[in-house]
């Protein structure tokens, strides 16, 4: 299988999971060179729809994503990404970007 950019004007929502806790990360987006990079890199990249331009999670941090599994959706147009995390995945420094309560 594979993924099917066009559904999405060339992205893919991306959810990546902890292969361990199964806890949810983050959520991102992929083009087909970040799927690319990801798949021949085994770390997550993927396209930053504000800064317009391809990022290596954990570049910069330090806090890469080792990749485990990669599984598409029934439409092709979802992947879930399952990661070995080297630290948190939220630039804020928490360990997930899904901290923040609805009251």
């Amino acid at each position: 299988m594979k993924p099917d950019f066009d559904q999405g004007n060339g992205l893919l929502t991306t959810v990546v999971t902890d292969a361990d806790t199964k806890d949810v990360l983050m959520v991102a987006w992929m083009n087909a060179e970040s799927y690319r990079r990801t798949l021949t890199s085994g770390q997550t990249w993927f396209w930053s729809r504000s800064r317009q331009e391809l990022w290596h999670k954990g570049a910069m941090s330090g806090n890469v994503q080792d990749v485990i599994a990669m599984t598409l959706d029934c439409d092709q147009d979802t992947l879930l990404v399952s990661v070995h995390p080297h630290g948190p995945a939220c630039h804020t420094g928490h360990q997930s970007c899904f901290f923040n309560p609805i009251k």
